[in-house]
């Protein structure tokens, strides 16, 4: 009994530490965000890794929200291929001002998100 009360603490004490950092996510209709784009997994091309790449591409208007956790978002024609509705954690609150956007034309990217990385030069 002593030993399930002592897990049962541990287990309270654990969760406070966690609610600490937890921050209720929530956008309005309208708000601009930033989409999360991922490097192609496991494509390492003559040596060259994905560290430099932009990590969130946008800024995109709310256009609709979806259940608590599920956002509609206005995505230009370049991003035709992809379904236009996100899960919360792959948004993001703009906080940046609009001369700072990555044009939608120097970025190749998949239905998926996904970097496609071509080599610029082959050296060797």
């Amino acid at each position: 009994m002593q030993i399930r009360q002592r897990l049962h603490a541990a287990r309270d004490r654990q969760t406070s530490y966690a609610n600490i950092r937890r921050k209720p996510l929530e956008f309005q209709v309208g708000d601009r965000v930033m989409l999360k784009v991922s490097p192609h997994k496991g494509v390492i091309r003559f040596g060259k890794r994905g560290k430099l790449n932009p990590r969130y591409i946008g800024p995109f208007k709310i256009l609709e929200r979806i259940g608590p956790v599920a956002y509609k978002l206005e995505l230009p024609k370049e991003l035709s291929n992809v379904h236009s509705t996100f899960y919360i954690s792959n948004i993001k609150k703009c906080l940046s001002d609009e001369s700072l956007i990555i044009p939608m034309k120097e970025l190749r990217l998949d239905d998926k998100l996904n970097f496609i990385e071509e080599p610029m030069e082959i050296m060797d």
